[in-house]
């Protein structure tokens, strides 16, 4: 991934809407989701969601599919993992990092 595609990726999920949204296709998996149901969901109308959705999948995050007269989409999880690699390339030195703990209250 290069750093242009990285900036596109992060500003789609820098809204509340989107990274929820986002968050909520992962936990579903390949299958995805109808619009729809992740309209009910988010609790968010289905024109904002539209708007959101196409952002996702503009920055390469979301697929969609046409099923029927349901839309569903998917994570693409190839450029979540591209993302991931980006952010960390070179992390921790060049040393493997170690696995982070979430009962460790970081100093400020």
């Amino acid at each position: 991934m290069n750093t242009k595609d990285a900036v596109r990726a992060l500003a789609a999920i820098a809204h509340e809407s989107r990274l929820e949204a986002y968050r909520l296709l992962v936990q579903a998996g390949p299958a995805g989701l109808h619009a729809g149901r992740l309209a009910e969901l988010l609790e968010v109308p289905p024109s904002s969601l539209t708007f959101h959705l196409k952002e996702l999948v503009h920055s390469g995050l979301l697929t969609s599919r046409q099923e029927g007269r349901f839309v569903f989409y998917s994570a693409e999880f190839g450029t979540m993992s591209s993302l991931l690699a980006y952010l960390t390339d070179n992390c921790c030195g060049g040393n493997p990092c170690l696995p982070v703990r979430s009962d460790i209250t970081p100093f400020l």
